[in-house]
């Protein structure tokens, strides 16, 4: 039994990082045979990436993917930690999964991903959900046969949690969610260590994959017929860092562009590792989209120090201009409102920002404290009351500018990549360049193509059109 410890996750070694290949062996790849699994996954694109390559994994033991965790021999819960809400989903979850279990003494039940890396998480489960099978971290996802061979055979609760990084492990079987637009990982881990974020924890230190190894994933994708992939990592732009030689995001993008895959897209930005090279490489190829992510999380200055964010509100809006020297770009971001110690003045500068800036979208979210983090020992004295006021009114503000921003377009043409059938009965769906949904009436046939649509119609978080 391997435990979280959270005084070793934030060691940050000099120890080098080396490649290894995935291999599975022996007869393990029969305990799934006529079962079915159902994974629930919580968080960001990375907890969806975990999750294509664990149900990949699932399958090559045998398993196939239930449509309903109800029908289910296997259920996961691939978790988040970054704020509270996904903390209680999960919890919430695993209320219903022991009544499930009470009914099914042989229904197998697991956790991973970033909750799994929380000390109190895990003391937790051993303590009140005893009942669980077993548990894996984010740095041991390739353990994943063993540990659930281990939770058959063994009929005791198996938690197998790394609390430092091991080896970048390369050749992972992967079930994609899409045909047409994939998640690639260039880097893992982050080594920023905002006050307010668990990350740094739970996903370890900052390693880069190499060039050759993403590049290869890249080439096999554009062969398999996808037209758009989505560089992955907890801040890509420090993509290359920990290499001995010089090679950044920035060299990155411009060789990915070469392999003629039609789409690139890039996330997420932490502005202090943002480049003038990387604005003068996405200008100059087509194929990297005019949409930057680019998290502000406030617009004071004072309340960005004590977030240990390392720029002001003025670098960040130096930044902002220059990314937007890009034609045609669409910024987003993220805000956090509530913070300890943030007052009615700081709260306004945030307002400023958004109403210079005028984003694109936004992620709005009120300060959640995370236990282990420095941010959370922080005296809280703003009320919850005067907190969900704030973000009501933040909401309100971006809400404007998204819809300002959609309105533009009307009567434009746009770039579309069809990815599905709409929810909108008779339509189809698919995202512009700038990332915007766009529902529109349309062929089944068109799934899967890049086609220009107009825009007829805006709407605050999405747009209406028609084929050309």
């Amino acid at each position: 039994m391997l435990l979280p410890n959270y005084n070793e996750a934030r060691k940050r070694s000099k120890e080098e990082v080396k490649k290894e290949y995935y291999h599975l062996e022996g007869t393990i790849k029969n305990i799934g045979k006529e079962k079915k699994y159902y994974i629930k996954t919580y968080g960001c694109q990375m907890n969806e990436h975990d999750s294509e390559n664990i149900k990949a994994m699932l399958e090559e033991l045998g398993f196939r993917e239930a449509d309903n965790y109800l029908n289910a021999d296997l259920i996961l819960l691939n978790t988040c930690s970054i704020r509270e809400n996904a903390h209680n989903k999960a919890f919430g979850m695993l209320g219903r999964l022991k009544h499930l279990k009470e009914k099914n003494k042989s229904l197998i039940v697991g956790l991973c991903g970033c909750m799994a890396q929380e000390e109190k998480v895990i003391d937790d489960i051993m303590k009140k959900y005893k009942w669980i099978n077993f548990v894996f971290g984010t740095h041991n996802i390739h353990r994943l046969p063993y540990i659930l061979e281990d939770a058959i055979n063994s009929k005791k609760q198996e938690i197998e949690v790394y609390s430092k990084e091991k080896n970048i492990v390369e050749g992972l079987p992967v079930k994609r969610a899409s045909k047409y637009k994939a998640y690639v990982n260039i880097m893992y881990g982050c080594d920023k260590f905002c006050t307010y974020c668990i990350v740094p924890y739970t996903r370890g230190k900052q390693r880069s994959r190499e060039k050759d190894e993403i590049l290869k994933e890249i080439v096999e994708l554009v062969k398999e017929g996808y037209q758009e992939v989505i560089l992955l990592g907890q801040n890509v732009n420090a993509y290359g860092k920990d290499f001995d030689y010089h090679y950044n995001l920035e060299n990155l993008l411009e060789d990915v562009s070469k392999t003629k895959i039609k789409r690139i897209r890039f996330m997420t930005s932490h502005p202090w590792d943002f480049t003038d090279g990387m604005i003068e490489v996405i200008k100059k190829y087509p194929n990297i989209m005019p949409s930057i992510h680019l998290p502000v999380q406030s617009g004071s200055s004072k309340i960005l120090k004590l977030m240990g964010r390392r720029y002001s509100k003025e670098e960040y809006i130096t930044l902002f201009n220059k990314i937007k020297t890009i034609p045609n770009v669409a910024v987003s971001t993220d805000i956090i409102v509530g913070f300890p110690n943030e007052t009615e003045e700081d709260f306004t500068e945030t307002l400023d920002l958004v109403n210079y800036c005028k984003f694109d979208n936004a992620y709005t979210f009120i300060f959640s404290p995370r236990i282990g983090t420095p941010a959370a020992k922080l005296e809280d004295k703003i009320p919850i009351e005067t907190k969900e006021k704030r973000l009501n009114i933040l909401n309100e503000v971006v809400n404007k500018y998204f819809l300002e921003n959609n309105q533009k377009l009307v009567g434009k043409k746009v770039k579309v990549l069809v990815e599905k059938e709409s929810e909108k009965p008779g339509m189809l769906c698919g995202y512009t360049d700038t990332n915007k949904l766009i529902n529109f009436i349309g062929d089944k046939k068109l799934i899967g193509k890049i086609l220009d649509v107009e825009v007829t119609e805006a709407k605050t978080w999405s747009l209406d059109g028609k084929t050309c």
